[in-house]
């Protein structure tokens, strides 16, 4: 489980908690514009875009979960268990594997009306990377700073969404988690007026009561509605501390902590990592569970015009400045 946003105050942001019960061996790994995908149907992408994000590297392959390109385009893959449909490859389409879209987009688009483009023509194949790392069921959130869309394939076909809210979460299809916040256009972050009656004098006893049902269970709808409220109204300064510092505020309003999402199996779902793009400036800040302290990784201080990636591993041990 997991949640995306962007953001926007002089510069345009974008990131995600990654929500799970063990890490792949995930690390932040720039890829270079001379980096050579071999994609499995759709031949090879010998230069490209650069782009940064969280991958686990496999057989000498990035395989990402979110990215930004230095354009500025963004994606980000969440889970979307028992809606996503792959198929086998089709004649006549751009033949993508599940596992090969990040690349695919990022490489090859400067901007969301360029990647609507490509994904009018494209589908998404049922591929497996190996057979020790099977297909995973997603849709994604595709943005940059002009607008946001959500990409699903389903059993209807690809679906492109028009995204104004700028999140998306896990389950249910996109269209249901917009309709949703239909039920929450009450809420406001101004305190509330008495509407229940006029034949009692009903008033406010505490600060914050415009939000009074906001959810704050640990559900992917209750999520997205409640990170779509904290982004939409959230307010910051333009520098780069006070933006980085206002969106991990915005992520952190869904954090899942140890011990409140037991599975089957008797692990626990927790935010393994947050990340935060300054998707102008090619910028990758992360937290961890373990480690509240941002890092930090510049794309553009990297061999941009090489061949070989750039890896960096999270820390994951807690940073404490002591102050005596």
């Amino acid at each position: 489980m997991c949640t995306a946003a962007t953001y926007k105050t002089k510069d345009f942001y974008f990131g995600r908690t990654l929500d799970y019960e063990f890490s792949y061996g995930d690390e932040i790994v720039v890829t270079p514009r001379n980096y050579p995908f071999l994609f499995r149907a759709a031949g090879e992408m010998k230069s490209h875009y650069a782009f940064i994000g969280t991958a686990h590297v496999a057989e000498g392959y990035p395989l990402y979960y979110e990215g930004a390109n230095e354009k500025g385009l963004c994606i980000a893959g969440l889970n979307f268990v028992g809606n996503a449909v792959y198929r086998p490859r089709t004649e006549g389409r751009d033949n993508v594997a599940q596992f090969e879209l990040i690349p695919w987009i990022l490489g090859r688009c400067a901007s969301v009306a360029e990647a609507r483009a490509l994904l009018g023509k494209i589908n998404i194949t049922d591929e497996p990377f190996n057979e020790t790392l099977p297909l995973a069921q997603l849709h994604w959130l595709i943005a940059d700073r002009e607008e946001a869309v959500c990409l699903e394939s389903v059993k209807e076909g690809i679906q492109v969404y028009d995204n104004p809210a700028g999140v998306l979460t896990n389950n249910p299809p996109f269209p249901q988690q917009m309709f949703s916040l239909n039920n929450y256009m009450h809420l406001s972050p101004r305190d509330p007026v008495n509407s229940f009656s006029d034949k009692l004098e009903l008033k406010t006893y505490s600060r914050g009561m415009g939000a009074l049902g906001l959810p704050g269970d640990l559900s992917s709808q209750s999520r997205f509605t409640r990170v779509a409220f904290v982004k939409l109204n959230s307010v910051s300064g333009d520098s780069e501390g006070e933006s980085v510092s206002q969106f991990f505020h915005i992520l952190n309003s869904v954090d899942q902590q140890r011990g409140c999402d037991i599975l089957e199996n008797g692990a626990y779902e927790i935010t393994l990592y947050t990340c935060c793009m300054n998707a102008d400036r090619g910028i990758y800040y992360c937290t961890t569970y373990d480690n509240h302290q941002i890092s930090a990784v510049d794309m553009f201080r990297e061999p941009l015009d090489g061949m070989v990636l750039s890896r960096y591993s999270f820390i994951t041990q807690e940073q404490i400045r002591r102050l005596n």
